[in-house]
This record gives structure tokens, C-alpha cells and sequence, in this order.
């Protein structure tokens, strides 16, 4: 669960809260029983390293695997019974 932080516009005390996405803010200081806001906080998330981007996003995965030997049939090895592509 996300932990919010609230500031009470009486008492001026910054305070922590654990709720789910689905509740409601609250609007009542713990402290002093003022009205309370939600502030908007920096996040600690950051990707850091080779990890995902390498090894899911990075173009040298795909320039890799582009370079690969590929074994595409030319148009005289299609098969008689296949049907034939449309371009569209």
C-alpha cells in the first residue's frame, strides 16, 4: 500500500498515512484534529544498472537479432497450394 503524506493547515505537522488507492484522503489531522491536505511528494523509484533496458528494450538486442541469419523463402520457393500474400 502507498504511503501518502498529509500537512495540517492549523498545526503545521507533517504526518505519514498507509492507505489504499481506493480510500478516501483524509481531512483531519491526527495530531491536533485540524483540516489536513495530501501533499505531493518526490517518488525514491529509480532504475538504475544494465537490468531492464538491456536485456528487453535496448537496440542492440534487435540489431542483433536483425543481423541473424534469416531463412526467408523468395517468391519461386511458395507452394503451389498456399495461398498467395495481397498486397494491401
Amino acid at each position: 500500500m502507498p504511503l501518502y503524506e498529509y500537512r495540517c493547515d492549523d498545526c503545521g505537522v507533517v504526518f505519514e498515512a498507509r492507505q489504499k488507492f481506493s480510500d478516501e484522503p483524509l481531512d483531519t489531522c491526527r495530531h491536533c484534529g485540524g483540516r489536513a491536505k495530501k501533499l505531493i511528494s518526490k517518488t525514491a523509484f529509480a532504475l538504475k544498472g544494465g537490468g531492464w533496458y538491456q536485456q528487453g528494450y535496448s537496440s542492440e538486442k534487435k540489431a542483433a537479432a536483425s543481423s541473424g541469419n534469416s531463412s526467408t523463402a523468395s517468391s519461386s520457393d511458395t507452394c503451389a497450394s498456399c495461398p498467395k500474400a495481397v498486397n494491401g
